[in-house]
């Protein structure tokens, strides 16, 4: 979904005799142009997609405000359909699911991909029940303020023992916030984990939906 791939320009050239030829852009073709950081195709709005990188560690206050790595940033506005210079972009924070020791964060377009796919799940079938909970009611929409800070109310903050320091992970087209000892105890352990499909729901996203 989510790529950082390089964006090629497309010229129209209008020639004169006698005169220098000038490249001008799109003219009703898919020229791109760049809107915060991220790559947009001019005629549909279709934002190119893009994937988060790298991860790092970041203070969080008395009243949940904590700031996001500024590369992360980029990506959420690129991917908020809705978002426009000057304001704030918005994000989902998943902070369901008994298994789960961190928070997930999705950009609108990734979660709206969710969406898509736990529809195709039979209405009322258990799968799709859990996916929805996890996704839907266990979930929160915010928005990244000015100062490029997030809220985590402390519901979200006591579910993962979040305390002082936040660690942001890339994921994908998604992020993760973890406290940072857990996030290092959960390394450790995938060298000897066995892969259950049964623990997150999350795994029956490509799965069979009957």
């Amino acid at each position: 979904m989510i790529s950082g791939s390089r964006s090629t320009r497309r010229f129209h050239f209008s020639p004169s005799k006698g005169s220098q030829q000038v490249p001008q852009e799109g003219r009703g073709d898919w020229g791109r142009k760049r809107r915060g950081g991220a790559t947009e195709k001019q005629g549909t709005g279709q934002q190119v997609a893009r994937r988060f990188r790298g991860e790092s560690d970041h203070k969080v206050d008395a009243k949940g405000r904590v700031s996001i790595p500024a590369s992360f940033r980029r990506v959420i506005e690129a991917c908020d359909p809705e978002w426009t210079e000057g304001l704030p972009p918005r994000i989902i924070i998943v902070y369901g699911g008994a298994t789960r020791d961190y928070l997930e964060g999705f950009t609108i377009e990734a979660m709206d991909e969710v969406d898509d796919k736990i529809a195709k799940f039979p209405r009322g079938s258990a799968k799709r029940k859990a996916m929805e909970r996890l996704y839907s009611a266990q979930s929160i929409e915010t928005v990244v303020d000015d100062t490029g800070r997030i809220v985590l109310p402390a519901k979200l903050r006591e579910k993962i023992g979040l305390d002082g320091m936040a660690r942001f992970v890339s994921s994908g087209d998604t992020f993760e916030i973890w406290q940072p000892d857990a996030y290092d105890e959960s390394i450790a352990v995938l060298d000897d984990e066995g892969f259950d499909p049964d623990l997150d729901p999350s795994a029956y996203l490509d799965g069979d939906m009957e």
